[in-house]
């Protein structure tokens, strides 16, 4: 059982450094994003900041979210998915490219006023 455990322990550590190699000085993270995107990840809700521009690209499937040391790492799309071949419990967030042309699910709301 325990030669099981370190084997596994072994193999996380082995994804999780290939995947610090793929990330590593291609984040798209700014300080001066004032903006939040909450995601579901883990079983919980986490968020990443944004800026606008960020925001509609993630959105749009554009840019993905890569979970490494405990932080949320703002990615591009194919990098994000070069990190799930090799470590797929590191990719927090990767929407479907196109999944926000549609209309939400709610539809057009009418204006209050």
């Amino acid at each position: 059982a325990e030669r099981a455990t370190a084997e596994r322990a072994r193999a996380r550590k082995e994804q999780r450094e290939k995947a610090q190699a793929l990330v590593q000085g291609k984040t798209l993270n700014r300080a001066e994003a004032d903006l939040l995107r909450h995601f579901e990840y883990g079983g919980k809700i986490r968020r990443v900041h944004v800026d606008a521009a960020q925001l509609r690209a993630l959105n749009a499937g554009e840019l993905g979210v890569i979970q490494l040391d405990g932080r949320y790492w703002l990615v591009e799309r194919a990098l994000a998915e070069s990190v799930r071949e090799v470590a797929p419990q590191h990719v927090a967030l990767l929407p479907d490219p196109g999944a926000g042309d549609d209309a939400d699910e709610f539809g057009v709301l009418p204006d209050p006023a």
